[in-house]
């Protein structure tokens, strides 16, 4: 009886700094809605009472006050969630990837490009310790550049100069669009918060800008669901090399227009479906790509798009199956 007083004692407790911890980090969001703020970081800083809750379920257990297949169900629940918020979350992995933009016109060298998205930091994901982890990825792989495909943040505090700053170790240039969340689709208006920090940061942003290099063009597009797309200038501009279009949302493949060779788009948006289950997860995906985008390679009739799946989170503080990611993609 001690024991299991002591441990509801120790949920309570938990759950009391929960609330508190909630309260003081919505209180420091750039938010338009903080009731939803409060609550998902409530269920952020909640999490820790999977670990009381399982010493809580062994003892039971081991009491008798729980059958076999009642234990063993809760046990297995709460290591899934502890996984999917507590390890998989930290767990960067790096995916290569070999491209090739245009058979007709072979690059004279590859290109090694680094491509992240949807970093989100904000509520609860891209916090310093996962970012310094990136950068670390990133400059292990030696790439000639770095692309981010939108979704810097997630309702951030008004200290992002400072949590980008660990950007500056990357050591090639940076180049990057906004995504959805940058651009109030949904989130608050912190356009100008962000454009500071990634200017004090050394991250150029190209949207609706050219970058020239030997072999192909990368041209910047602004965000799909906040109609910035403007994909029709295409054609207009020189074919001799093979472009490649950094936009955050894949669907944005559907306004490019039909060129001599097909354009290669770098896109993020769809988390890969963050939460990887079974018929549940494909149900969502139709809501997040219309054209059924969700992660790696896709050929459409106008342009390739190459997907990442990104590294943060929205929603629900967890990743399941669909681990962060630092894509390599070598270009030939």
């Amino acid at each position: 009886m001690y024991i299991t007083q002591t441990i509801h004692w120790i949920l309570l407790i938990i759950f009391v700094w929960a609330l508190a911890q909630a309260w003081r980090s919505s209180q420091r969001t750039e938010t338009t809605q903080p009731i939803k703020a409060f609550g998902l970081l409530l269920i952020y800083y909640a999490s820790y009472l999977l670990f009381p809750w399982i010493i809580l379920t062994v003892w039971q257990w081991y009491r008798t006050e729980l059958t076999h297949i009642q234990a063993i169900s809760y046990l297995l629940i709460a290591m899934v969630l502890i996984y999917a918020r507590f390890i998989e979350p930290s767990h960067i992995v790096v995916k290569e990837t070999h491209l090739v933009l245009d058979q007709q016109k072979p690059l004279s060298k590859p290109v090694k490009v680094a491509l992240i998205a949807d970093l989100h930091i904000g509520l609860y994901s891209g916090r310093e310790q996962q970012l310094q982890l990136i950068v670390n990825k990133i400059n292990a792989q030696k790439p000639d550049f770095v692309v981010v495909a939108g979704d810097w943040t997630y309702e951030p505090e008004n200290k992002l100069a400072t949590e980008l700053s660990v950007l500056t170790q990357i050591q090639c240039p940076v180049y990057s669009v906004n995504g959805n969340h940058d651009e109030q689709y949904p989130g608050p208006p912190i356009q100008a918060l962000l454009a500071n920090a990634l200017k004090v940061n050394k991250v150029l942003d190209i949207e609706n800008q050219i970058v020239e290099f030997e072999d192909f063009r990368l041209l910047g597009i602004g965000d799909l669901w906040a109609g910035k797309v403007n994909l029709e200038v295409l054609s207009a501009l020189p074919q001799d090399k093979p472009w490649v279009i950094l936009a955050h949302n894949p669907d944005t493949v559907a306004m490019v227009p039909q060129l001599s060779s097909k354009p290669l788009m770098l896109s993020g948006h769809t988390h890969g479906g963050q939460i990887e289950l079974p018929w549940l997860t494909s149900y969502v995906m139709k809501k997040i790509s219309m054209l059924g985008h969700k992660r790696g390679f896709y050929e459409h009739e106008t342009a390739n798009v190459y997907v990442t799946v990104g590294t943060g989170m929205v929603g629900a503080p967890f990743r399941f199956r669909v681990p962060p990611t630092v894509d390599i993609l070598h270009l030939h």
